[in-house]
């Protein structure tokens, strides 16, 4: 089931970041020290009560500007609310009511979504309410007054918006066809690679970059086995103008990743790997999906005995975060190896879902801390009691420990290639809980 997602929309300077900061909070999931994890804070996991959603922050909508950067904020602020579920349209109770503000709800009011008028810098409600009563003009709905900036009254919003939050789709949850994610950056031959498993021409293919205009579903079957395949618009290559700029197409992939059992991370063979693709291979890392890297256009390269080999050690080399990603060499236009993918994706679903015996984890964990001694720190140091397996999708483990801050994560990574070594767990993360448990416990 993917998360309602949320779009921040206004036009620049009116507080957009700052609710952005003050709802992500710590909940922005970067794995730090990890070289090409996503630092982008374009988007993050918000939890409120019971629920999570997805919140985008856009650029500001400047409606007539000409100028070539704030045309371009435009037009992905316009692709993050053809992709929300509910827009917070905020606006600044300081500079009033402008023209560019009914120029923006006018654009909303088309896009026919639910949208959440937020009235920001209302630091005292007793004295601004006149003024916040004025944004009525807009014809969007009631106008909630907020200070992003000192907390004050994002509760009330929250409320609002979770109103329009869809409800479970009972047919998704039921429905166990796997998902796979063709993601990477424009022109990597994601929609080529779709229409030669299909055998047909159903996503539009063209050499113009952005031809995929929207994540688009395709159902394929091969031998008697149904998937779901999502292909998403792909990334562009960072601006020329402002690195900033083409942050923003980063949401559908996202969104398409989130729905996806399997994410794969096309890459242009002739291109090689690059920041993009690390970017992209990020964000299915930090989500826990399984993955498949398939190198395209590989019928375009000049090999020699040792082309293969040099091109896995640059992947490896860039991803290195995620050495248990699976990769294949692949051409959509001439069909090279095409039919193994479904035997890959096959495996890493097989590998998503695994789970292993508490007791046998328990004897892995137990050897593994014979061959190597847990780490101390002033004398004190770090026991083992016990691991078990709480979660599939990615697998997940929780050990229990005397002493959280002497797990160091070399010692956690070191748990995770015993695990790997038994059971291989191939194309999917490990994610590791780490419990206290006192000695008398």
């Amino acid at each position: 089931m993917s998360k309602p997602i949320v779009a921040i929309v206004g036009r620049p300077n009116v507080g957009k970041s700052t609710l952005f900061n003050a709802l992500a909070g710590e909940n922005i999931s970067i794995v730090k020290d990890t070289p090409g994890v996503t630092r982008d804070r374009i988007y993050a996991d918000v939890t409120w009560l019971n629920t999570v959603f997805t919140l985008i922050d856009t650029g500001g909508i400047e409606p007539d500007s000409n100028d070539i950067i704030l045309s371009q904020m435009r037009e992905q602020a316009e692709i993050a609310i053809n992709t929300a579920d509910v827009i917070i349209f905020i606006t600044d109770v300081k500079q009033g009511l402008v023209d560019s503000d009914a120029k923006v709800a006018d654009m909303l009011r088309r896009s026919n979504k639910p949208v959440v008028l937020v009235v920001n810098k209302v630091d005292n409600f007793d004295k601004m309410m006149a003024d916040v009563y004025e944004f009525y003009n807009l014809g969007i709905g009631d106008p909630m007054p907020i200070s992003a900036a000192s907390r004050l009254g994002i509760g009330d919003m929250l409320e609002e918006v979770a109103k329009y939050f869809p409800e479970t789709d009972e047919e998704e949850v039921d429905d166990e066809r796997p998902r796979i994610a063709i993601v990477g950056k424009p022109n990597v031959g994601k929609s080529s690679i779709i229409n030669k498993l299909l055998g047909e021409n159903r996503v539009i293919v063209s050499n113009i970059a952005g031809t995929t205009r929207d994540a688009v579903d395709t159902e394929i079957v091969r031998n008697d086995k149904e998937y779901i395949f999502i292909d998403t618009a792909g990334l562009r290559r960072k601006s020329r103008i402002k690195e900033e700029l083409e942050r923003y197409s980063i949401i559908r992939t996202v969104t398409a990743v989130e729905r996806a059992d399997v994410v794969v991370i096309v890459i242009d063979a002739t291109e090689g790997v690059t920041e993009q693709d690390a970017k992209i291979a990020g964000i299915a890392h930090e989500r826990g999906k399984g993955v498949i890297i398939a190198v395209n256009k590989w019928d375009a390269i000049e090999k020699n005995d040792k082309t293969i080999y040099e091109h896995t050690n640059k992947i490896k080399e860039v991803l290195s975060y995620m050495p248990y990603a699976e990769m294949l060499f692949i051409s959509a236009l001439t069909g090279q190896r095409m039919n193994k993918l479904f035997d890959m994706i096959d495996m890493v679903i097989e590998n998503q879902t695994l789970r292993i015996a508490t007791g046998v984890i328990n004897e892995i964990m137990a050897e593994a801390v014979m061959l190597q001694q847990p780490p101390s720190d002033k004398g004190k140091r770090l026991k083992l009691y016990y691991m078990t397996q709480v979660a599939i999708k990615p697998p997940t483990f929780v050990i229990f420990v005397n002493d959280k801050e002497l797990m160091h994560f070399s010692y956690t990574r070191y748990i995770e290639n015993k695990i790997r070594e038994a059971f291989g767990f191939r194309g999917t993360p490990l994610k590791f809980i780490i419990r206290e448990r006192k000695d008398k416990e």
